[in-house]
């Protein structure tokens, strides 16, 4: 037993070094370069995703703000990551939770206002953390300056060409364009009141879909990034980046899930590219290794394109995000396909196992399909095992967090919070909650965006200074508040700490990964002076002679003895 080891793919990686260098020359040289110098933070940074409505009040209304995350960087700052992620915080009526963007360049009264971003992003560089922030190019709000203007305007005119109306088909123009339904359920066309022309929504009727084929939307665009590089951001995410560009003629086809992964005309079209290597080529003229990573939901064979050596420099792996099955082989191979393919552009592989869409780790690991992905999860449905689902997601932390590349945490991952399962429809505000309310196991969001517990017996659990919360939080929650598990030998919060600080120590980010064959259960692979092993059966298994354990999810309380649906670090001698 774990005596085969196999580097992951030395020939071909070399086949692909080569390859790479004679497609993209110097490019590729000099990233390579920099990687090996350090100079690259984001190949293997820990960036945490903040969702500013939920993560910390600062004034007591019930909304997470500025102030909030700002007087909260220090236990960021403990937890060690190099990052933080700021989900949209621009002017926003917040029909679908600031994702519906009025003023791309002002902070929206709910979350303070521009001098507290600046104060936030001040403090933050001052812990040596960099701010990434979200950009939202493929749709505004209805109430956006831009789209008031072209309702206002007749068809065919400057002001609508912004954004994608068409006239209506049947005898009267009362039919839609074409049959393109909207991602939140219903149809993507919408009329305003008295207007004959349809405009495309591919969301909600209250997100109009941008034209990028216009000028002047790819100048404002870039305009806006200037604004806040100027600032001192250090990247953006972009929302919906396989969006953008949708196929000549809008014709008519379903939108599709293949494997979880949406495709038709309206997605990953070839000429989003060309916008990203224009958005590169800004970022390269400020200094700090300014950064953009794609939430580009594509088939697993279009990833590598957005992430090209002059366009993005990261693209979130949902192949690893979406993976369903608690299973050894699968996740082996989920990570040596995700690994080859970023080598293909010379670009890290980005693990992420949560985010403000889909159902926290803890509790998709706790049904009984494991990892599997419901549109959310209400009273009606099956209820996960709260406690398998917890040991099993402090097991896949490890496994995640030694692997080579970067990693993403979602607020709360690093407490083991579980979805808010049985949050009653009256408190609900995601609009595919709304757009889809009738339809069996579609309850949206919301469960994955309930306010943080920071104080198990204070009002809101320590959320704010009052007692209100925009969502209201389970009575579990108490039990996961940080003041719970702050100092105590074992918790989630403390394994998390550990996690982040071997990994620096051990430099796991900038690792290579050595596979061990281990038995049909067991994962194992080498990083460096570090050895990996995580256990997805329920049988204890033996660890191997030699190695000194660093850190385990579990208690190991049988020396020798690695149990089920648990992972562990030994330091190799």
């Amino acid at each position: 037993m774990f005596l085969r080891r196999k580097f992951l793919g030395t020939t071909v990686m070399s086949a692909v070094a080569l390859s790479l260098a004679s497609l993209y020359g110097s490019a590729y040289a000099a990233s390579t370069q920099a990687a090996q110098s350090g100079a690259e933070w984001w190949r293997n940074a820990v960036i945490y995703q903040v969702y500013p409505r939920s993560f910390a009040d600062g004034n007591g209304d019930g909304m997470g703000d500025m102030a909030g995350i700002t007087s909260r960087l220090p236990y960021l700052a403990r937890l060690g990551v190099n990052a933080v992620w700021l989900s949209p915080f621009y002017r926003s009526p917040q029909t679908d939770g600031g994702y519906d963007v009025a003023d791309y360049r002002a902070v929206d009264p709910l979350f303070g206002t521009l001098g507290d971003f600046e104060r936030l992003l001040k403090d933050a560089h001052e812990r040596s953390m960099k701010v990434i922030v979200d950009l939202v190019p493929n749709h505004t709000s209805d109430e956006h300056a831009w789209f008031q203007t072209a309702l206002k305007s007749p068809p065919g005119s400057a002001e609508r060409a912004r954004y994608i109306f068409r006239d209506g088909r049947g005898e009267n123009g009362e039919l839609p364009p074409n049959n393109w339904q909207s991602v939140f359920g219903g149809q993507a066309w919408s009329r305003a009141p008295g207007d004959k022309q349809w405009y495309l929504h591919l969301f909600d009727s209250k997100q109009p879909d941008l034209n990028w084929d216009n000028p002047q939307v790819r100048t404002e665009f870039e305009d806006i990034i200037r604004f806040w590089l100027k600032r001192g951001v250090d990247g953006f995410r972009v929302d919906v980046a396989q969006g953008l560009v949708k196929a000549s003629g809008l014709p008519d086809a379903e939108i599709k899930r293949e494997n979880g992964i949406l495709v038709g005309p309206m997605w990953d079209q070839e000429g989003v590219h060309e916008i990203y290597r224009s958005w590169r080529r800004i970022l390269n003229e400020y200094p700090g290794e300014r950064m953009m990573v794609a939430e580009a939901v594509v088939p697993t064979g279009s990833r590598p394109n957005y992430i090209r050596p002059d366009e993005m420099q990261q693209a979130f792996n949902f192949d690893y995000l979406l993976l369903e099955g608690w299973d050894a082989g699968k996740f082996r191979k989920v990570i040596d396909s995700s690994m080859a393919l970023a080598a293909t552009v010379g670009a890290p592989t980005t693990w992420v196992t949560s985010n403000h869409d889909v159902v926290r780790t803890a509790s998709r690991y706790g049904q009984s399909k494991p990892g599997h992905h419901p549109r959310g999860i209400g009273a009606t449905s099956e209820q996960p095992d709260e406690a398998l689902g917890l040991r099993r997601a402090r097991a896949l932390a490890l496994l995640t967090q030694a692997l080579p590349g970067s990693a993403y945490i979602y607020q709360g991952e690093e407490l083991g919070l579980p979805e808010h399962t049985t949050l009653e429809a009256k408190y609900r505000q995601d609009p595919e909650f709304f757009r889809n309310k009738g339809k069996e196991g579609i309850f949206g969001r919301d469960g994955c965006r309930v306010p943080l517990p920071w104080k198990a017996d204070a009002p809101s659990l320590g959320f704010g200074p009052s007692d209100k919360s925009w969502l209201p939080q389970p009575a579990a929650y108490a039990r996961y508040a940080v003041d719970r598990q702050e100092g105590v030998s074992g918790s989630t919060l403390e394994l998390y700490r550990q996690i982040l600080q071997l990994r620096r120590d051990y430099k796991l980010g900038s690792g290579q990964l050595h596979w061990i064959d281990a038995g049909q259960d067991v994962l194992a692979f080498d990083n460096g002076d570090l050895r990996v092993l995580i256990n997805f059966g329920t049988q204890d298994m033996a660890l191997p002679a030699g190695g000194h354990v660093l850190l385990s999810s579990e208690p190991l309380q049988e020396s020798g003895k690695l149990p089920g649906n648990t992972a562990v670090w030994l330091k190799r001698s």
